[in-house]
């Protein structure tokens, strides 16, 4: 695979409001394994190669076990998420194919009950700025393999 631009230097203003809000989430309400859990979902849903690579090294590091990281994609079929994590992976489906989910009220109703409003806020924050993430290297073709964990913050 070949990059077709680099969007990091060609538009490094755009990137670096992105990575401000990205320091944001990193400091925010939401645990470092579920936020990282919440953008390898998300990455699996657009099919970006560069972030899942990012993702699943970064909770690798954090000592997420594979299991849960090859079984992400069928988390509804397996007994080792918990509550919040289900709802997290709920709400981050919903809003990433939001034209088809329009994040109906029921789906909100379910996520509701597992979070604050502070938290609420800040994972639906992380959930856009992933599916912005994965639009830009799956536009730029941005190849994967090369991240290592830690490595942006």
């Amino acid at each position: 695979m070949q990059p077709r631009f680099n969007h990091v230097e060609l538009a490094n203003g755009a990137f670096k409001g992105l990575f401000e809000v990205e320091k944001y989430l990193r400091k925010s309400s939401l645990p470092a394994k579920l936020f990282h859990l919440v953008k390898l979902r998300a990455s699996q849903i657009n099919g970006c190669a560069y972030c899942l690579d990012m993702h699943w090294k970064d909770l690798r590091a954090l000592g997420e076990t594979e299991q849960r990281l090859y079984s992400l994609d069928a988390w509804r079929e397996c007994p080792w998420y918990d509550d919040k994590e289900r709802a997290a992976l709920e709400w981050t489906e919903a809003v990433t194919l939001i034209s088809q989910t329009h994040a109906r009220d029921e789906i909100f109703e379910r996520v509701r009950p597992h979070f604050t409003d502070q938290e609420l806020a800040d994972l639906t924050w992380n959930i856009a700025t992933i599916n912005a993430w994965n639009r830009m290297a799956i536009a730029a073709r941005t190849v994967p393999g090369g991240y290592q964990p830690g490595q942006h913050g």
